[in-house]
């Protein structure tokens, strides 16, 4: 029998800079109270000039390698495939993943990004999954970062609450198809006939790193994130629903037998609409956006790291993923949480 991937490491980097919806409701009409009850979203993270999702990922990944091996440098020599997940990269030309490889120490890995937007993180993991079962892989770091401050109009309210910037990484391993963090099937679509729903407006570049949205800037020369709200909650809540139960399906669980919903971390309403499908208590429905808003590839690997540090996610617990994105993306897969060493916490 193939190999498959076992989650082997954790880890996720988010900027200093706390954007709370007060700060917001300074710069554009909005509130507090409209932002919290319309998506759960309280603050974000937006990166300081000049810091990029390849930075972010970075800081993820050496948590992840420290997680995995006891230290960055024993985790380096084992690692030979990286994976970026992101729509957000700062070079439209060298790839994150070996620029991140690169700054690691990694020698000579096989490296590159894919963009499948906020499921990009789901997308990454299968293919690390298809990777290890072929044996062209071992080791496996994927990475999901996006600095996506850089990306929103100033003028969109719509985008403007939503986003925010960080990072997260997982390590893949090969192992057995019963062991605890074994990733179970895939059930992976796209949709590219409602693409439009969310998509880029602009007309001169792909995007601008250096802006920032407290900046003045010509809208007319930027390219910025545009999305239709109601679209995308009206696809995503089924999609996200039926393939994780897809998932559970190929994996011979029922609803009852889930223990932890780990869902793309978009909005408060979509989650607890897609546990409600499911039949699931909305409780078993892990959330962390309130703090760090839509981080797009980031966001599953970063709850799953806080979720795991904050003793939600326990040695045997049944675990289903599931993403929404742009493209149209989306996806699910599904594993039993292993008994992981603690997390360490590299920014004391």
């Amino acid at each position: 029998m193939n190999a498959v991937a076992v989650l082997s490491g954790l880890g996720k980097a988010v900027p200093d800079r706390i954007v709370t919806n007060d700060d917001l409701a300074a710069v554009m009409d909005t509130n507090d109270e409209w932002i919290r009850t319309r998506t759960g979203i309280r603050e974000r993270r937006w990166a300081q000039p000049g810091q990029s999702s390849d930075d972010l990922g970075e800081t993820a990944a050496r948590m992840a390698l420290t997680h995995f091996a006891g230290s960055v440098s024993a985790g380096i020599d084992r690692i030979d495939t990286v994976i970026k997940a992101t729509f957000t990269p700062p070079s439209r030309c060298v790839t994150g993943a070996a620029t991140i490889a690169s700054k690691l120490g990694i020698r000579t890995p096989f490296a590159f990004d894919i963009q499948a937007a906020c499921s990009g993180f789901v997308y990454g993991s299968a293919v690390a999954q298809g990777l290890i079962a072929a044996g062209i892989a071992k080791n496996v770091l994927v990475i999901g970062a996006e600095v996506t401050s850089t990306s929103i109009a100033p003028d969109d309210r719509g985008t403007a609450i939503l986003f925010g910037d960080g990072a997260g990484a997982a390590i893949y391993t090969p192992g057995e198809v019963d062991e605890p963090g074994a990733l179970g099937p895939f059930d992976l679509h796209t949709d590219g006939t409602a693409s439009d729903i969310l998509d880029w407006r602009g007309s001169d570049q792909m995007m601008n790193p250096a802006w920032h949205f407290n900046e003045q800037v010509n809208i007319d020369h930027h390219w910025f994130l545009q999305m239709n709200g109601t679209q995308v909650y009206k696809r995503a809540v089924p999609a996200m629903a039926t393939s994780t139960q897809a998932a559970l399906d190929m994996r011979g669980w029922s609803i009852d037998q889930l223990d932890h919903l780990i869902g793309h971390q978009a909005n408060q309403r979509i989650l607890h609409a897609v546990a409600q499908r499911l039949h699931l208590d909305p409780a078993k429905a892990f959330t962390n956006l309130q703090a760090y808003g839509n981080t797009s590839a980031a966001s599953i690997p970063l709850a799953l790291t806080e979720a795991s540090e904050q003793g939600v996610l326990k040695a045997g617990d049944t675990v289903a993923l599931t993403a929404f994105g742009a493209g149209l993306t989306w996806g699910s897969t599904t594993l039993i949480w292993p008994d992981l060493p603690p997390i360490p916490d590299i920014f004391s």
